[in-house]
């Protein structure tokens, strides 16, 4: 239900109906950093829930209230008819301000009520299973949000406020849902001073490594991710039906491969999964960059691009979840939560922004290479490409004590025998273990030293490996 409501109100389609306002690169970055810029709400939650006994009754109006927040912008054309566009824009913006800033308060009551709802072995298999649900749930509403906007011949004024009113429907309903699922008591901070209460998640080693990588992620991602849309409607011409449809197809990766990664997570742990899932996460700029300005073949092109940017969103998805949960205690634990993505969010945020604003100021630019036209939009494409390679070296630095290295989800990935392969030269082999070794005390590399050269002595003296 509450997939159903975001692919109707938060679409693709919310970039053509603001673009039929006369949306700028600043709009669409403005509204692509809402998103994360209202992260910040969540702080104000996390000291709110150590002040309550249960996060139900708090949860539930606010969560209502944001469902329905979007509905005014739709009823304009039959509210108020002489509204400008641009007066329509800023309703649009403002309101959309308000509904992030509404999800965020209510995410951090969520996630902890399901923290502790829910047992931690086995934790990252419910989520990749309940996201399995979510992408196909995504796939199957886009589509339909595609052929309603093809088939019915609205404007994307009326089609969009259609899409917003079912959508709407369908989240109230999600919340009500709830009315069926306990909810254990809230495990307050026993002395919640709101210095103690803001500052425990970045004294923690373990939890402030991983907010330091997800500021930075958020920093190299949110470069060029707002204006994927925008890109695909405003330079290769692609209609709002072929962009839902090629969204729609990006949903796929997520829903065949979510419950593969959940369990991968819960047997390697959220690190090695986080750090493989960013290390590829620069296909789509890569795919941006090079996209032909023809929408047909451009949306053939960005298919497999889309799936596979999917899949690795899912991965992140997973492991960002089951490391917040799993690495903060249940007292406190919404603030763990909020410090995990809100900072982060106000990075990216004002990094959209800024975006957005050079996409204006450079309008117009491009140049040529090697008979290639390249403009604004590949040069933010270009800088995020490069930004996201950076963190997925940076991802590296998270600290998650009980997870696997990462060259063991390599090795369980690729098989047995072309990892086998791969230990010579011994350097290259090493160079999957860096990240694992650094973190070990001295006396334990050693150790493991010793432990290599034994093994590598013995498989010198052992022959050739047969070929499996």
């Amino acid at each position: 239900m509450a997939m159903i409501y975001t692919q109707f109100t938060m679409s693709p389609a919310t970039i053509e109906f603001a673009r039929s306002l006369g949306a700028t690169g600043l709009h669409i970055g403005i509204l692509g950093a809402l998103p994360t810029m209202m992260l910040f709400f969540q702080f104000l939650a996390a000291i709110v829930a150590n002040h309550l006994e249960y996060r139900r009754w708090l949860w539930f109006p606010i969560s209502i209230l944001q469902r329905l927040i979007l509905v005014p912008v739709a009823l304009v054309p039959w509210l108020l008819p002489s509204l400008s566009d641009t007066a329509w824009l800023w309703w649009l913006i403002v309101l959309t301000a308000v509904n992030h800033a509404l999800i965020h308060f209510t995410t951090p009551l969520w996630l902890s009520w399901l923290g502790d709802y829910l047992p931690h072995k086995g934790l990252n298999h419910y989520w990749g299973y309940r996201q399995v649900w979510m992408y196909w749930t995504g796939a199957i509403s886009l589509l339909g949000g595609a052929i309603f906007l093809a088939e019915s011949g609205l404007d994307i004024k009326y089609g969009f406020a259609w899409l917003v009113g079912v959508g709407s429907i369908f989240g109230v309903f999600d919340i009500l849902f709830y009315t069926k699922i306990e909810e254990p008591p809230v495990a307050k901070v026993k002395e919640p001073k709101l210095k103690k209460v803001l500052m425990t998640p970045f004294l923690d080693p373990n939890f402030r490594s991983y907010i330091s990588f997800t500021c930075f992620w958020h920093f190299a991602a949110m470069l060029g991710a707002p204006f994927i849309s925008y890109y695909l409607l405003e330079y290769t011409g692609m209609d709002v039906f072929r962009l839902l449809l090629l969204w729609t197809c990006a949903w796929l990766g997520g829903a065949v491969f979510s419950k593969r990664l959940g369990s991968m997570a819960d047997h390697y742990g959220n690190r090695p999964v986080l750090i493989l899932c960013t290390a590829f996460k620069s296909t789509n700029m890569i795919g941006l960059l090079f996209l032909p300005k023809d929408p047909t073949l451009a949306f053939w092109i960005m298919v497999p691009v889309f799936i596979i940017d999917s899949l690795l969103n899912a991965g992140i998805a997973i492991a960002n979840n089951g490391f917040m949960l799993k690495n903060s205690p249940s007292e406190n634990r919404t603030m763990y939560i909020a410090a995990g993505t809100a900072l982060a969010g106000l990075v990216g945020g004002i990094t959209s922004i800024l975006a957005g604003a050079f996409l204006v100021m450079s309008s117009g630019w491009s140049v040529t290479i090697l008979g290639k036209e390249f403009n604004n939009f590949h040069l933010i494409f270009f800088i995020s490409l490069l930004m996201r390679l950076v963190a997925a070296f940076y991802a590296r630095s998270v600290r998650e004590p009980d997870s696997h290295w990462t060259a063991q989800v390599i090795m369980k990935l690729v098989g047995v025998t072309p990892f086998r392969m791969m230990r010579f030269p011994v350097g290259l082999y090493r160079s999957f273990r860096t990240d694992e070794l650094r973190e070990m005390s001295p006396k334990e590399r050693r150790k493991q030293s010793r432990l290599e050269k034994a093994k590598q002595t013995q498989n010198a003296g052992s022959g050739p490996v047969e070929p499996v």
